[in-house]
């Protein structure tokens, strides 16, 4: 920089000569700038971090993340991104193999354990030379308790939580924001967030003057036939509870459940006897083979879904359940509840639950129209079915 100027100077007395090292000298100090330029966030954990504005870099602590990114860039959405957590084609095999036909070289993107696994290696990621680490806030006092956001600190690389999983629809909107920001995406974080807002407006407004009593009892069972020899995984007044009273109906995990999931005894069900009930299900074949649950997702089709449904309620006591017999039983894609997409799903139960108030929704419509906006492939296969 000291011998541009000293040339600048001789270039004084020759105008062409000076406005050629002046612009040299300008866009320099930019590229320098930029290189350099960091920004100041707020996470969900309500730390305080500094960021590198438009990282290049980025891990993403859980290969699932990916539901979010993408919506920056639809045509590169692995752009920005040294490492993913390895559990996309682990829980969600659909889903990758869409990229993986979209993007061939999607495969190469490096990956890793999750964050919150003891998979993880924080030499692995400084090898990356990573700008920033994005975890989820349900993982955070995993994280600090393992000493990775002190290691990394010290090597120069923030940790930032987001969080599309407790608290999802108070906190799919800050987190969309808040990766913007990182990935320097602003514009297109606000596009999602205000569609996101948009579509669960409609059915905020649809639920107008709903009173206590009009609410249906719902239980919900978490990753049904994940196990097949576990019965009955449900939620708190967290993530697929938040979804079941947002869309109108009373979560019967909280009168058990005070955490974000727990286990309800399968007499305590019988007893209940509830008159909705709602399976979460997806393509479980990679890391639960003989699994039983509802393979919902891309590559998924009515028949086999309705087979797998009627399956899951043929297990002990639930044939009598009034649900059951009722058909009042809906299978709903369990990646929904870590997803910024799950005002989808929101939609989806509350024009099961509230049929009259809601005659004008389409949450397929709206999931397609989600597609053809953010999303770099079609829509394809079953989200969720209703028990026939």
């Amino acid at each position: 920089m000291f011998r541009l100027i000293y040339r600048m100077r001789e270039a004084v007395s020759r105008p062409i000569l000076f406005v050629f090292y002046l612009f040299l000298a300008m866009a320099g100090s930019l590229v320098a700038a930029t290189a350099q330029e960091k920004i100041t966030v707020t996470d969900l954990a309500g730390r305080t971090v500094q960021v590198p504005h438009g990282a290049k870099k980025v891990i993403l602590g859980e290969g699932r993340m990916i539901y979010a990114t993408v919506v920056f860039d639809k045509d590169k959405p692995f752009e920005q991104l040294a490492a993913v957590g390895d559990d996309l084609p682990k829980f969600d095999p659909d889903t990758w193999n869409k990229y993986l036909a979209r993007f061939p070289d999607a495969k190469d993107v490096p990956m890793i354990g999750a964050a919150a696994s003891a998979d993880f290696s924080v030499e692995k990621a400084l090898e990356l030379d990573v700008d920033v680490l994005v975890v989820t806030l349900g993982f955070y006092d995993k994280i600090k308790e393992s000493g990775i956001i002190d290691k990394l600190e010290k090597a120069g690389v923030p940790t930032v939580f987001v969080d599309f999983r407790e608290r999802p629809t108070q906190n799919t909107v800050p987190s969309i924001l808040l990766l913007g920001r990182i990935f320097g995406k602003e514009a297109k974080a606000q596009e999602f967030a205000d569609f996101y807002m948009g579509q669960m407006r409609r059915v905020y407004m649809g639920l107008s003057g709903l009173k206590a009593n009009d609410r249906p009892v719902v239980f919900a069972e978490r990753a049904a036939g994940l196990d097949p020899a576990v019965c009955c995984d449900t939620f708190g007044n967290f993530n697929f509870g938040e979804f079941i009273a947002e869309a109108g109906g009373f979560n019967l995990g909280t009168k058990y459940i005070t955490g974000v999931s727990g286990r309800l005894n399968p007499e305590a069900v019988v007893v209940e006897n509830p008159p909705y009930i709602v399976v979460t299900g997806a393509n479980w074949s990679k890391s639960n083979p003989g699994n039983t649950a509802v393979w919902l997702g891309y590559e998924t089709e009515e028949a086999k879904a309705q087979e797998q449904l009627r399956g899951l309620m043929q297990r002990t006591g639930f044939p009598e359940l009034k649900a059951a017999k009722d058909n009042h039983v809906l299978a709903v894609y369990h990646q929904f509840y870590q997803s910024p997409y799950h005002f989808v799903a929101v939609q989806a139960l509350a024009k099961w639950l509230h049929p009259e108030r809601f005659k004008d929704l389409d949450p397929q419509a709206t999931f397609k129209e989600l597609h053809e906006k953010f999303l770099p492939f079609d829509v394809s296969g079953v989200f969720w079915t209703t028990l026939k």
